[in-house]
């Protein structure tokens, strides 16, 4: 049986393929439509954070704890289908030692529609842009979590002189294993195109009467089959309020846009290039790497011989930097956030006090 990772990327590639191309004949699409509008209310409560108007459209930012003199303010970064609300059993404690924002992608949560496609640089923009216009000033700690361990390191890369140290939880590799749906397993260099990347949109975010009618009542039948799915286990150790705001989100149109990016493969292959350039691509930089302890829903893509390979990414991951640990969360999944909340606290407070020691370098000596 597909696990809700499997299931969830099915859905959305299949959104995101109907956004690309052409329309899908779906039918009926009109009645797939007018559910959509009866269950399309707004969430079930407020943002607690800020909603930031950056360019035409607002996404949500939610900071808490004081920025200390000198320390570093941590960033958290979801993985796909994710937003803020997963890092309710972290964020609280690190506000204790930290300044810390977690924030909703365009299309997720309680955010806007953003524009289309939803490259890897086109995050990176609006992130950077949030932060500028929520007043957040670097450094930064980047935390980010599968898919967002591909933002951060974009991020990194893009806003080198902003970043004071990183933690990656079971994300981050550019060249990971892909399974094709007729069970095929390549490598992400397998899939390049050499396109070009299109240039990341400061406007314009999308509209639902720029999605084909075909690949919307697609998104609209991914809704029915995802909702109940949106609190499954570990998902169901998050508090009743952010369990809540997921059945909501998971249950909206937008939330299945978020995938749209036919370029992922071509920029995680430029990730790869930019590795190969230097062994040390992060020098110095404070660098945490969490790694799952117990494999999930082990299926072709997911065996002995890949979880090996995993292990060696990993190891290599945690390597692009001389201040760099590779850490088995022996207890988790993929979601070690959720399974282990204390070890992911325990690492970001390393690299943050890391961090900090090595922007004072008197102060630490004392």
């Amino acid at each position: 049986m597909l696990g809700t990772l499997e299931r969830l990327a099915a859905v959305l590639s299949i959104a995101a393929a109907g956004i690309a191309g052409a329309a899908l004949a779906v039918a009926p699409v009109r009645a797939t439509i007018d559910r959509a509008a009866q269950t399309d209310s707004g969430p079930p409560f407020p943002a607690p954070g800020r909603l930031i108007d950056v360019g035409g459209w607002k996404m949500h930012i939610y900071c808490t704890g004081v920025a200390k003199d000198g320390a570093p303010t941590v960033i958290l970064e979801a993985g796909a289908g994710d937003f803020s609300v997963e890092w309710s059993l972290v964020q609280p404690a690190v506000s204790k030692f930290a300044r810390v924002c977690s924030y909703d992608r365009s299309d997720d949560g309680w955010s806007d529609w953003g524009p289309h496609p939803r490259t890897l640089h086109q995050d990176v923009y609006e992130l950077h842009t949030l932060l500028e216009k929520a007043g957040e000033r670097a450094p930064f700690v980047l935390v980010g979590h599968s898919y967002g361990g591909w933002v951060v390191r974009l991020f990194a890369s893009t806003h080198r002189e902003d970043i004071a140290g990183l933690v990656f939880i079971e994300g981050g590799l550019d060249n990971p294993v892909r399974q094709l749906p007729n069970g095929k397993l390549l490598h992400n260099s397998d899939l390049v195109t050499g396109r070009p990347i299109p240039p990341v949109k400061t406007s314009n975010p999308l509209k639902i009467s720029d999605i084909p009618p075909g690949a919307y009542a697609q998104m609209v039948e991914a809704t029915v089959q995802m909702k109940e799915h949106a609190n499954e286990p570990p998902r169901d150790k998050l508090p009743p309020a952010a369990q809540r705001m997921r059945a909501w989100a998971t249950a909206q149109v937008k939330h299945y846009g978020i995938a749209d990016n036919p370029f992922e493969a071509d920029e995680l292959a430029g990730l790869a290039a930019e590795r190969a350039k230097t062994p040390y691509l992060f020098g110095d930089l404070p660098l945490v790497v969490i790694e799952r302890g117990i494999a999930e829903d082990m299926g072709p893509d997911n065996n002995a011989a890949t979880e090996e390979e995993r292990h060696r990414d990993f190891a290599a991951l945690a390597a692009m930097s001389h201040n760099g640990t590779l850490i088995i969360a022996e207890k988790s999944g993929h979601h070690v956030h959720l399974e282990q909340p204390q070890l992911v606290i325990a690492a970001i407070h390393g690299v943050v006090d890391a961090a900090h020691r090595l922007a004072n370098p008197s102060a630490a000596r004392r």
